[in-house]
């Protein structure tokens, strides 16, 4: 008896344990009862757990947590056309989070994965369908704005099916493609070549005007520099002559004596110099009289 009591003590705690179940928060739940979501017998709506504890049949309900937060889907980057039919490699992200939870759990199977994905190609098409109308200058220019508000609403509409509700579209990033890329960045360079080259060539232009100009006025300044010089040189030794007519002017035998005394200094500068010269030659005038005369 005491055995048959412990038992359904045990059955009764099991069967408590299995009738309580706890929603936490940012969480919501719904009842699957025989496959099928529990829905509210007044209204017919699914019936949608808040946080708390709540009660279910146990054995027989399962409670299924959905997670009632704002999810981000931070998309992989994907080509799109545009009107020109240009490529363009776009990397957006979506914000979204679950409105109706019977319908997410019938369409996805609850499964967030299969969720994104199917709401992956919704936002996509929407994104295509959107870039296509358009050119890439007014794409990166003014109407990327108008462009994710009109691709959300176009996902808006088709992610209702999925009891999804799509709170933002947002293009982080907008390159060419790396083919596309490359060619681009080569012209840039061959242009940016051509103009260095250009700016290069005109540079040496300007160099060798100025160097020809300050060459041609370096030889003006030499060759008037020269003159100047012969002229000062010319009027240095007039002068010099003018000054040795006057002192010979004024004592020519003072003056004859000197200019012997320096030829002499000149003469037997050198011990190995060997004159040839008459004994009464003029040149030993000033040494054969010792007055200087005849």
């Amino acid at each position: 008896m005491k055995n048959l009591i412990i038992a359904s003590l045990v059955l009764v705690a099991i069967l408590a344990s299995g009738s309580l179940f706890v929603v936490k928060e940012g969480e919501r739940a719904i009842v699957i009862q025989f496959g099928k979501v529990q829905r509210d017998d007044a209204t017919g709506d699914t019936r949608v757990y808040e946080p708390g504890l709540h009660f279910k049949l146990p054995l027989i309900d399962s409670v299924r947590h959905l997670d009632a937060r704002i999810q981000t889907l931070d998309d992989t980057p994907d080509r799109f056309v545009t009107s020109e039919k240009k490529d363009l490699i776009v990397n957006s992200y979506v914000k979204w989070r679950i409105n109706d939870f019977a319908r997410y759990y019938l369409s996805t199977g609850g499964n967030k994965l299969q969720a994104e994905a199917l709401l992956k190609q919704k936002v996509n098409n929407g994104l295509r369908s959107e870039f296509g109308t358009r050119t890439i200058a007014q794409i990166v220019s003014g109407e990327r704005s108008a462009l994710m508000n009109q691709a959300m609403e176009q996902a808006s509409s088709s992610s209702d099916e999925l009891g999804i509700e799509i709170v933002d579209v947002r293009v982080k990033q907008i390159n060419l493609p790396t083919e596309v890329s490359n060619s681009i960045f080569q012209r840039m360079r061959a242009e940016r070549a051509a103009v260095a080259r250009e700016h290069r060539s005109e540079g040496q232009e300007q160099a060798d005007i100025i160097r020809a100009d300050i060459d041609a006025r370096v030889t003006v300044m030499l060759a008037d520099a020269e003159r100047n010089a012969r002229q000062l040189r010319g009027e240095g030794d007039a002068q010099a002559a003018q000054i040795y007519a006057d002192t010979y002017s004024k004592n020519p035998d003072f003056y004859s004596f000197l200019r012997s005394m320096d030829a002499y200094k000149a003469s037997f500068n050198s011990k190995q110099d060997v004159l040839v010269i008459e004994p009464d030659s003029e040149f030993f005038r000033f040494m054969n009289v010792s007055n200087g005369g005849e």
